[in-house]
């Protein structure tokens, strides 16, 4: 390894890229947080699954939804913003071989974040926060619950502007040439989505913690849900710009893929910041807080305008990966290219799974599920919980699983140990994965509710709900056991892996040029003719599973 002492900078010995020492430091810490917090959302997803397979029901009732409430602070917020300043950080400095703005204002961040995360944990365990994630008044948790998610939204803040300074320093001092990389473009999508969304949390959370100190009026509830949303959800579509990124990165790193068209792929990236937000509607189609124009406006028109940016990304990351394999020489047939890909890199086939997953699973779910109609029959049931699983779990934390087996070889500089459990582990996170989405979903279609601690009063529910439930459980168990040998791996590397300084990290895996391979013999058009297939297949999916959907909507409410 290099180290300039004078610039705070050391040269990659695997990409070449100058490294800005300050941060890796903050990628190290953010990193590292963000996987402790996972951990404890893991073990909090156990016992929850555990609860609701109604065979087992472990927890008493009071920890259910105290679990419940810590599960999802841990998982939805702390893991993903915490990964996602360290995202941040790498895509404003190593790709524009530029320096971080400033350590203190990064260090201000970064202690702000921690304290106010820790700060809710502690009062969510000590009973005095049972209100769930939503938090939706009139319930009311203790005023450091409120206060604590106000220091993250503001640490988290401080980081988005340490990006965005680095941005201009690095655009004023010219340190790359042309546009920036698609991946910092993400980034900075991403980015942008975060402030809209921190400043929602800031205007939601401060008033209702002055109300819990007593100095200030109740807020009005309806106008608390309206509000929250503009946080809870729009929170998830930060992940979805960044986890958009990771995909293209690591489809670069492990296949040398390149985007077949960047100006789509950017132009996908600007309808999420213009239109994603309005997605967080759909939480609010069974509220009559805001009236039938507002919510047919957000569902049936501007949200689908988000969908297309995904659908777009859906297409160019797979077709970019095959252009690339076709290049290579891997010509013959439709899916001849797909065997000869860098299965045993396991980045690369946990950002594989996480497209699939988000694309088939949480995609068609989520779009189908977001039409008024259908909302209002299916919103407060587990199908809701099934779709979100599949896209902020089996989409986002998979691919951040993925990039961390990059970065903490190019980043701390360790070999990772247990190579043979790191390739098994994406398999199994998303295969378990896979079965607790598919399980909520059908046991909520049955009329499961979500949020529930025992369904069993009811007595409405047959043995089909019973197996679902089961099924869930059985995912869960598979996924959080793949969720620990992550966490396993990690650490261990981190104290025993064999360090890489001075030699180019380990090579999981690299698609290889055929001898011979002439790109001038690829069809520039038809060359992606198996994406395109694979395409067709997924809006087949899609239209199946909607039309099915408004004829169970047909039977509930029959046309007289």
């Amino acid at each position: 390894m290099a180290t300039n002492s004078t610039s705070e900078t050391r040269t990659c010995d695997t990409t070449g890229l100058p490294v800005c020492l300050t941060a890796q430091l903050f990628i190290k810490l953010s990193a590292v947080c963000a996987v402790v917090f996972l951990l404890l959302g893991g073990v909090a997803a156990i016992l929850l699954a555990l609860t609701r397979w109604q065979t087992i029901h472990l927890l008493p009732v009071d920890w259910f939804y105290r679990i419940l409430t810590f599960h999802g602070l841990n998982m939805l917020i702390f893991w993903i913003l915490f990964f996602e300043v360290a995202v941040l950080y790498f895509a404003c400095t190593v790709p524009l071989k530029a320096k971080l703005f400033s350590r203190k204002v990064a260090w201000v961040g970064f202690i702000m974040m921690l304290v106010g995360a820790v700060m809710v944990d502690y009062i969510i365990l000590k009973g005095k926060a049972d209100v769930l994630m939503t938090s939706y008044l009139p319930l009311l948790a203790h005023p450091a619950f409120y206060l604590g998610i106000i220091l993250v939204a503001v640490g988290t803040l401080i980081g988005v502007f340490n990006f965005f300074a680095t941005l201009y320093v690095a655009k004023r001092d010219r340190t790359y040439e042309g546009s920036v990389p698609l991946v910092t473009f993400g980034a900075t999508a991403a980015a942008i989505i975060a402030v809209v969304t921190l400043l929602h949390g800031a205007i939601v959370m401060i008033p209702t913690f002055t109300f819990a100190m007593g100095w200030t009026p109740e807020p009005d509830p309806m106008w608390y849900r309206t509000i929250w949303w503009g946080l809870g959800h729009q929170s998830q579509q930060v992940n979805v710009c960044a986890m958009v990124a990771i995909w293209y990165l690591v489809g670069y790193l492990a296949t040398g893929a390149k985007p077949i068209n960047e100006t789509v792929c950017r132009g996908a990236f600007v309808l999420y910041i213009l239109f994603i937000n309005l997605a967080s509607a759909h939480h609010l189609l069974v509220d009559p807080a805001v009236g039938a124009t507002w919510k047919i406006w957000n569902t049936s028109y501007a949200m689908y305008l988000a969908v297309l940016a995904s659908m777009i990304h859906g297409f160019t990351v797979p077709a970019s990966v095959e252009m690339a394999m076709r290049y290579k020489g891997y010509t013959k047939g439709l899916f001849g290219w797909v065997t000869k890909l860098p299965w045993r890199n396991p980045a690369f086939s946990a950002a594989v799974l996480s497209v699939v997953i988000f694309g088939f699973i949480g995609g068609i779910t989520g779009v189908t599920l977001g039409t008024q109609q259908i909302n209002i029959i299916a919103h407060n049931t587990l199908r809701i919980t099934g779709h979100f699983h599949a896209t902020v779990v089996g989409g986002t934390s998979l691919a951040f699983m993925g990039l961390t087996y990059y970065v903490i070889p190019l980043i701390f500089q360790r070999d990772f140990i247990g190579k043979g459990w790191a390739r098994i582990q994406p398999w199994l996170f998303g295969g378990g994965i896979l079965m607790v989405s598919l399980g909520m979903s059908f046991a909520g279609s049955l009329g499961v509710p979500r949020r529930d601690y025992d369904i069993e009063p009811a007595g409405v529910y047959g043995a089909s709900s019973h197996l679902f439930l089961g099924i869930m459980g059985v995912g869960a168990i598979i996924a959080v056991l793949a969720l620990l040998i992550f966490v396993l791996l990690c650490v261990g590397t981190l104290l025993f892996g064999k360090k890489n300084a001075g030699r180019p990290i380990y090579d999981w895996g690299t698609a290889v040029a055929l001898p011979g391979a002439d790109e001038s013999k690829v069809d520039a058009h038809w060359g992606m003719k198996g994406t395109i297939a694979l395409t067709a297949v997924f809006l087949m999916c899609f239209a199946v599973y909607y039309f099915a959907n408004w004829k169970a909507l047909a039977d509930v409410w029959p046309v007289q």
